[in-house]
């Protein structure tokens, strides 16, 4: 990450869009998951660092059902988002009230579920936010559960590797890989800023594309 650029500074001036148009401008065109990713509990924009979990379908029970997921959850760190990677499955929820506030205590921002959550109002009333592609009652207890955490997975062909940046809004889910991330995190600042001069400079008066020849940005 940049020296300079804070998460703090950029969840005040960043938002996905601007920063999967950084990624485009580099040449990483398949960074945002083409599945619907909806803000279940808050709408603000959601910046930090991936905290990977895989979930499998499961039709059995099995001893410790919990094990992995509360382990992903404990070694959580400071600014960490749990990315729950459950292939879409609507089998049940694999997230709730209380693995958000054990996640939360334990310095976690937010989660990106590829599956179903439940306590959707209680979750909401916390203020942690969750993304996911929607909800359920079930418990996922003989339904699903982890099977391997802190490993790349995947969602929408998309690739989310521990530590990675994630930023998630109203407009979907974008993730920096590490080893670009300081030039993305820069174009998107720079590029954010220059918006500021284009939106000025209309609404002093002058023509759309006089502005964008001006500041090259829209």
């Amino acid at each position: 990450m940049s020296a300079t650029i804070t998460l703090d500074m950029m969840r005040r001036s960043l938002y996905s869009a601007v920063v999967n148009d950084a990624l485009d401008a580099l040449g990483l065109r398949q960074q945002s998951p083409r599945v619907p990713l909806c803000p279940m509990t808050v709408s603000d924009l959601l910046v930090g660092r991936c905290k990977t979990t895989l979930w499998a379908d499961m039709a059995h029970e099995v001893p410790d059902p919990y094990k992995l997921v509360l382990a992903a959850v404990d070694s959580c760190r400071a600014d960490s988002v749990m990315i729950a990677a459950g292939n879409g499955s609507m089998r049940s929820a694999i997230w709730g009230e209380l693995l958000s506030t054990a996640a939360r205590a334990s310095g976690c921002v937010g989660a990106i579920v590829d599956g179903a959550v439940r306590d959707v109002a209680r979750v909401r009333a916390m203020s942690f936010a969750v993304y996911a592609r929607g909800s359920s009652v079930c418990d996922c207890a003989g339904r699903m559960r982890v099977v391997d955490l802190d490993v790349p997975v995947e969602i929408g062909r998309v690739r989310f590797s521990p530590g990675d940046l994630v930023f998630a809004d109203e407009d979907g889910v974008v993730v920096v890989p590490q080893a670009a991330e300081e030039d993305v995190i820069r174009h998107a600042w720079d590029k954010v800023h220059r918006e500021h001069l284009v939106r000025d400079a209309i609404r002093a008066g002058a023509k759309a594309t006089a502005a964008y020849e001006k500041h090259g940005v829209l």
